[in-house]
């Protein structure tokens, strides 16, 4: 994106990120979007999505706000967008899930739903490890049945 080196700043910041990522409730939230979380629809996005007050929309908000707010950090320039995607594999893998059924999603849901996910991915020419976190999980969930 920016073409620019990384500083010890940005550094510092994707440190930060991370950290976050260890907080236990952050940790209950990634396990159950990880291994809980397959939804075969835009209408069961939309579900989880609405259904307030239940750990899974708990859960499911956490994740989604958490991965924008950090994209977002990216396509400001608060910290290097390449350095960011360094470490993002689990954001482009979460985004993968409900990417199939987006357009549907952001009609239902919200039209800005994951957009600053999806461009910090389309910014940094990323659309390949989409495309592969896509097929990785038809071929589990394939497996599954």
């Amino acid at each position: 994106m920016t073409g620019t080196k990384p500083t010890p700043a940005d550094a510092e910041v994707v440190l930060k990120l991370y950290d976050f990522r260890r907080e236990a409730v952050m940790r209950e939230a990634r396990s159950w979007f990880l291994m809980k979380f397959w939804p075969k629809s835009a209408q069961e996005i939309a579900d989880v999505s609405n259904a307030f007050g239940t750990p899974e929309n708990a859960y499911f908000r956490q994740i989604v706000s958490y991965w924008e707010m950090s994209a977002s950090l990216a396509l400001r320039g608060a910290v290097d967008a390449e350095l960011f995607m360094d470490w993002s594999g689990e954001m482009v893998f979460f985004f993968a899930k409900v990417y199939p059924y987006l357009k549907e999603v952001r009609e239902k849901v919200n039209p800005g739903f994951w957009l600053k996910v999806e461009t910090v991915i389309n910014q940094t020419n990323r659309q390949a490890a989409l495309e592969a976190a896509v097929n990785r999980q038809k071929a589990l969930t394939a497996s599954a049945k």
